[in-house]
């Protein structure tokens, strides 16, 4: 479908019309604007455009689809070749939309894993729950981006993807504890213990964070006996 040429053959039948930009426009109910895009074939009119354009102009949509007067000898020929090349017009509108909403999707996520981090104390659940919410919408983009690779290659794709996104996730919140000396977002559960000090302990998926002294300590993963983290922090007084 050739756009420029389309244009030249719109902005021609108007004039032969005795139409302005801005009569035509009227009678469409676009602005003056779109109709000199169409001449200068930077894009095409809307698909619920075509019937009352060819009807304002007197001509047919095979005739503004192949950008002039067509024969009647020839009229069948242009008109399937007419008919794929708008399909393909159209495939390629609707990809380049995909791609657009895909894009702010993935733009969103982002955004809403940055603000989580950010926004929410350390100590509050919801940081990590936002953030990991974030990240799904993040790849949830990433598939629609991805649409035209195999549905098993993009599978593979979206899951290194979100997996990479989770490390990143608690990688960023170990090097927060441990230069920030704050509590760790990503936990399953926290423990109070009491004592003259407050004692809290934070049982997280790759590593344990023992709070005494006002300092959170990062500790081996594995399973604390009371009196282990007592002695621990006794021992790092």
């Amino acid at each position: 479908m050739n756009q420029e040429k389309i244009g030249k053959f719109i902005a021609r039948c108007r004039k032969d019309k005795k139409m302005t930009q801005s009569e035509l426009a009227e009678k469409l109910g676009v602005t003056d604007k779109s109709i000199g895009n169409w001449e200068n074939g930077r894009n095409m009119p809307d698909l619920s455009l075509f019937k009352p354009l060819c009807d304002e102009l007197n001509i047919t949509i095979n005739d503004l689809l192949s950008g002039e007067k067509i024969n009647k000898d020839k009229y069948q020929e242009k008109f399937e070749e007419n008919i794929v090349n708008t399909i393909d017009y159209s495939t390629k509108r609707i990809n380049i939309y995909g791609n657009i909403i895909g894009l702010i999707i993935v733009i969103f996520g982002l955004f809403i894993s940055m603000s989580a981090i950010m926004i929410f104390p350390s100590e509050s659940s919801w940081g990590s729950i936002y953030s990991v919410f974030g990240i799904i919408i993040f790849v949830i983009g990433i598939s629609k981006l991805a649409k035209k690779i195999p549905i098993g290659k993009r599978l593979l794709l979206i899951l290194a993807i979100f997996l990479v996104s989770l490390g990143i996730l608690f990688i960023t919140d170990y090097i927060n504890v441990k230069k920030n000396n704050v509590a760790p977002m990503f936990r399953k559960t926290t423990t109070y213990l009491g004592g003259d000090e407050e004692l809290l302990y934070y049982d997280t998926p790759f590593y344990d964070v023992i709070k005494c002294n006002d300092k959170f300590n990062i500790v081996k993963n594995k399973n604390y006996t009371y009196d282990e983290l007592f002695e621990y922090c006794e021992n790092n007084k």
